[in-house]
């Protein structure tokens, strides 16, 4: 029963992250220099149950394949959310109160690093600083700002606990 219960949730992150993202796509904003995924706020959610590292991995990649992104992306930009979502749950377990506001630190930096690498590679004419600067920016918003008020509201609700 524990199994079911961890590979159902996994599923329904990596679902809910392909919709998220398909949702950004439709505005432009899921892929290149400038993007707002509403999908990343979902990153802290491998703060309060470990089945979201490979369900956010999963959602990632098939969002990455489903919105045409280049092979590059696909493998490294699922590389950056599995290592955020790793450090993500990783940072669950510090334990002072309010760490919860740690939880979006790791896929913002793991991002904010790896994907404008990735994108430099394909679009070698763009600036690095300035891709740095726009990707860190966007995950700001939907890891930190998104995310915590995601996490706020799962916790308000009880919907999910710090373990």
């Amino acid at each position: 029963m524990k199994k079911t219960v961890y590979i159902t949730n996994a599923a329904a992150v990596a679902a809910l992250y392909v919709v998220l993202t398909y949702i950004s796509n439709l505005f432009g904003l899921a892929n290149g220099a400038v993007q707002l995924r509403l999908s990343e706020a979902l990153t802290v959610l491998p703060y309060f149950m470990p089945a979201a590292i490979p369900g956010l991995t999963l959602g990632c990649l098939i969002s990455n394949i489903v919105t045409g992104c280049m092979l590059t992306d696909i493998i490294f930009g699922t590389l950056a959310t599995l290592i955020g979502a790793v450090g993500t749950f990783l940072v669950s377990k510090i334990r002072f109160s309010h760490s919860e506001y740690l939880a979006p630190l790791p896929p913002i930096e793991s991002n904010s690093i790896i994907v404008p690498l990735v994108i430099i590679v394909s679009v070698p004419d763009e600036s690095l600083w300035f891709v740095m600067l726009t990707v860190f920016a966007g995950e700001l918003l939907s890891c930190g700002v998104l995310g915590i008020v995601l996490s706020k509201c799962l916790q308000k609700t009880a919907i999910l606990k710090k373990r």
